[in-house]
C-alpha cells in the first residue's frame, strides 16, 4: 500500500447515493458501537482517510490521532476537524512507520488490510501498536465484488475494487485475526465485516 489506490479515493461518508448512505450509516453505527465496547478512551486510527472515524471518536470523548499514507486525505482530514473545532492530531504515515512509535489502548484500523501486500505484517503491526484493543474492519467478499457488478462497477475486474489484493469471507477473515488477537464482538453491517479484538 505505497500510494492510494487508483480509483478508489472519493468520500464515501458523505455521498449523495440513498442507497450507499444507507450502507454507511450501518457500518457507522456499529463502528460506534463496538468502539464503545472497550473501556478505554485513547485511540490511534491507522488508514485514517479524510478522518472521519477519528472525528466521530473524538466528539464520543475519545483523545485520538490519526494517520495515512495519502497527503491528500490528511489534508482534507486537518481542514475538517478545524471546521469541526475538534482536537486531533493528523500525520501522513504508512502502518509500519506508526507501529515503530506509537501505542494506544484502542487501534482503529478499517478498510485498510485488504490493500496491503503483506497483511499478515499488517496484522503484526497492528498487535505491536495495541496495548489492549482492535477495531478493524474489511469488505465481506465476495459480497462485494457482487454488490460492484450490480451496479456496473469493474466488470472487468470480476467486481473487484481497485486497489483490493486481499478478499475475505468473514469467517476466513476472523481465522485470520485470531492468529495475533482474541476475536472479542463481530458485526456484519452490509456488506463489510467488522471486529473488536482483545490482543493476545
Amino acid at each position: 500500500m505505497s500510494e492510494q489506490p487508483s480509483g478508489n479515493y472519493y468520500d464515501k461518508y458523505h455521498t449523495r447515493n440513498p442507497v450507499a448512505r444507507w450502507l454507511v450509516e450501518g457500518f457507522l453505527r456499529n463502528f460506534e458501537d463496538l468502539a464503545l465496547l472497550q473501556p478505554g478512551r485513547t485511540a490511534v486510527e491507522v488508514g485514517c482517510g479524510e478522518g472521519e472515524l477519528s472525528m466521530r471518536l473524538a466528539r464520543a470523548g475519545f483523545q485520538v490521532s490519526g494517520h495515512d499514507i495519502a497527503p491528500a486525505a490528511i489534508a482534507e482530514a486537518r481542514k475538517r476537524v478545524a471546521a469541526a473545532g475538534l482536537s486531533i492530531e493528523f500525520n501522513v504515515a504508512a502502518l509500519a512507520t506508526v507501529a515503530n512509535s506509537v501505542r494506544a489502548p484502542l487501534v482503529v484500523c478499517c478498510e485498510v488490510l485488504e490493500h496491503l501486500d503483506d497483511p499478515e505484517a499488517g496484522l503484526d503491526d497492528l498487535a505491536c501498536m495495541s496495548e489492549s484493543w482492535l477495531l478493524v474492519s474489511v469488505p465481506r467478499e465476495p459480497l462485494w465484488r457482487a454488490l460492484n457488478l450490480c451496479r456496473g462497477r469493474y466488470v472487468g475486474d470480476f467486481g473487484n475494487t481497485p486497489g483490493h489484493v486481499n478478499h475475505w469471507s468473514s469467517t476466513s477473515f476472523l481465522r485470520f485475526l485470531e492468529r495475533r488477537f482474541e476475536v472479542y464482538s463481530v458485526r456484519r453491517p452490509l456488506p463489510w465485516t467488522m471486529a473488536l479484538c482483545r490482543r493476545r
